[in-house]
């Protein structure tokens, strides 16, 4: 691992008390737990869309929180 990867490592691993090798051991237990980027998409195109604010009214609520 190059030094610019682990010192962010060492720095994240040191706020949550812990050293590397732990802070790192626990990462995939968080990683399988999250949705990825693919999954997401997935599910957003399951989603009934028909129901819901149009589009106009989201450009002009967009609008008027912007005045």
């Amino acid at each position: 691992m190059s030094d610019d990867s682990a010192e962010p490592i060492k720095e994240r691993a040191a706020a949550a008390s812990k050293s590397p090798s732990a802070y790192v051991a626990r990462q995939p237990i968080k990683i399988t737990g999250s949705s990825t980027n693919i999954e997401i998409v997935q599910r957003l195109k399951t989603r009934n869309r028909s129901i819901g604010p149009l589009t106009s009214e989201i450009v002009e609520a967009v609008q008027n929180s912007r005045r």
